[in-house]
């Protein structure tokens, strides 16, 4: 049987509360940035969690047309600049000779959240014969994916997988399958979400699975740290220029580094809550683990999904115990939520891409508001400062509700150019 491809990212466009350009991002994650604050895109008056990880100064019109960001979600504007700033950085041409061989996989967990909002507030004041003709393609959540496709003609497989918190890791573990089997030379994959709306906001903190220190969100977030209680929503998009290594040697391209293998797996236990035993998100680390050919000690940092959850950080801990036993002590771990929020269907992308630049810059962002330290959580998680390391290896984990979990290897490319 031959080898599989080597899938390599030649590319990385980010959109993010803690800035616009992986650079900008990058630098914020280092400097232990928190992009936490009262919320402005609706009044929050009288909501149990009134603070959000925001995207400011966003302007959709400088990355496609005003009358064509009339007509996306928000969702669809953050999944086209970030494809946009991914395609530039990547440098390369789309033209008639490689159209088809280029393709898309990016998601969103909710959709247009933002439209389906709007419009049913004008259906409820307006009646039927006021809805938008722009109505359904506007909230749809595989348009992120269908728009970039067609604003930049890339004419490939185009879809969207749909896994909540897992969905950008899942699109990723898509188009890099779609490379491997011979269906697309580059693919541009990644998550998209604009959820900071009042009924998602709503609908959340009904959960309670949000923090409610009002009185101070830039302490809000702290992930496996025994004060923790819950997560602060973010927003953004993460998408990542995959490309066959062949491909990108062609044409001399710029290596960040190297897909090398993903899993999956279910939960089946709970529609919102994780296996207490981590029995699932060990089962995805280890199918991604086999997948890259990775053993456990070339793996040096993981960023967890780490959500600041009661429930769910104690769950990644054991499993990760589970999987890399001793090796364990020696890892590093951070979450970058604690800086960004939980940007939901954008998260995995987001996140692979810090596993992406931890490995080619040997920097790890730190997990900031690391206080007090919980007996359940008991690894290296980085607390509040970034580090300097050389990282070989690095897992992205990403669960969803419903008990979706996908996580991503990333390994260094040591030959990159630039």
């Amino acid at each position: 049987m031959s080898a599989k491809p080597i899938v390599v990212v030649t590319g990385l466009g980010v959109v993010s509360p803690l800035g616009l350009g992986w650079e900008a991002f990058w630098r914020a994650l280092l400097e232990g940035r928190n992009a936490a604050a009262p919320i402005t895109h609706f009044d929050a008056t009288g909501y149990s969690t009134r603070f959000a990880a925001e995207v400011r100064d966003f302007d959709p019109a400088e990355y496609v047309g005003k009358k064509e960001a009339r007509r996306m979600d928000r969702c669809i504007q953050f999944g086209v600049a970030a494809a946009r700033m991914a395609l530039e950085d990547s440098g390369l041409q789309v033209g008639e000779a490689n159209a088809h061989r280029i393709g898309v996989s990016i998601g969103s967990g909710i959709g247009g959240m933002q439209t389906f909002e709007n419009q049913h507030t004008t259906l409820s004041t307006a009646g039927p014969g006021r809805i938008s003709p722009f109505f359904i393609p506007m909230m749809i959540p595989n348009m992120p994916a269908g728009q970039v496709g067609i604003q930049f003609g890339l004419k490939g497989p185009n879809f969207s997988t749909v896994s909540a918190c897992a969905t950008g890791a899942h699109c990723l573990a898509a188009g890099v399958d779609m490379i491997r089997m011979g269906r697309a030379d580059v693919v541009l994959a990644g998550g998209t979400e604009a959820a900071v709306t009042p009924l998602a906001v709503a609908g959340f903190c009904s959960m309670k699975a949000m923090s409610t220190r009002n009185e101070d969100p830039l302490r809000a977030s702290r992930p496996f740290d025994r004060e923790r209680d819950g997560f602060v929503i973010g927003e953004g998009a993460g998408v990542l220029v995959l490309e066959s290594l062949t491909s990108a040697l062609a044409r001399g391209a710029r290596i960040y580094g190297e897909v090398a293998g993903h899993g999956s797996s279910a939960d089946a236990y709970h529609i919102t809550q994780p296996d207490p035993s981590g029995d699932g998100a060990a089962r995805a680390m280890w199918m991604a683990l086999a997948d890259a050919g990775m053993p456990l000690d070339e793996v040096d940092y993981v960023n967890a999904h780490g959500t600041s959850t009661p429930v769910g950080d104690p769950c990644e801990v054991a499993a990760l115990h589970r999987v890399f036993g001793e090796h364990a002590r020696k890892l590093v771990v951070s979450s970058t939520k604690s800086m960004m929020g939980h940007t939901l269907g954008a998260a995995g992308a987001l996140e692979s891409i810090v596993c992406v630049l931890a490995t080619r810059e040997g920097m790890v962002p730190p997990t900031i508001n690391y206080e007090f330290p919980d007996p359940q959580c008991d690894l290296d998680f980085v607390p509040n400062v970034a580090r300097s390391m050389p990282v070989r290896a690095a897992l992205n984990n990403s669960f969803g509700f419903g008990g979706q979990n996908a996580v991503v290897a990333i390994r260094r490319y040591d030959s990159a150019p630039g």
